[in-house]
């Protein structure tokens, strides 16, 4: 049975981009003054999905609508993490990552707007 979630975008790119995280943390685990960006990178990254994931199941638009706004300020968050990586990152995997949290930012906001109008 395919998970429900898997039709919004947002959602597929979330689960994308933390198993990019993934990658970036073996490069940052390297240097031990990287190590708390690498916490903080899998706390902030696993918050996106897992804020769409509680939200969707709590089953009502208005749950939906906090937790996808939570998710968008977790994607913040981590898109804050990956500027201060730069240190520790190339300059283009920080460009990919944020271009990545860019999307899913713009689609989580574009969602927002359009299910507190169909609420309205």
């Amino acid at each position: 049975m395919d998970d429900p979630l898997l039709k919004y975008p947002f959602y597929v790119k979330a689960c994308e981009l933390y198993e990019s995280m993934l990658d970036d943390s073996e490069l940052l685990k390297e240097d031990y003054r990287a190590r708390e960006i690498v916490r903080q990178l899998v706390r902030s990254t696993g918050s996106i999905s897992a804020n769409i994931e509680e939200g969707y199941g709590r089953g009502t638009r208005k749950e939906f609508i906090y937790f996808l706004t939570v998710s968008c300020g977790s994607a913040r968050e981590t898109r804050g993490w990956y500027v201060r990586s730069k240190r520790f990152l190339s300059s283009d995997s920080i460009a990919i990552r944020i271009a990545q949290l860019d999307e899913i930012i713009s689609l989580l906001v574009s969602s927002i707007k359009t299910l507190k109008q169909k609420g309205a």
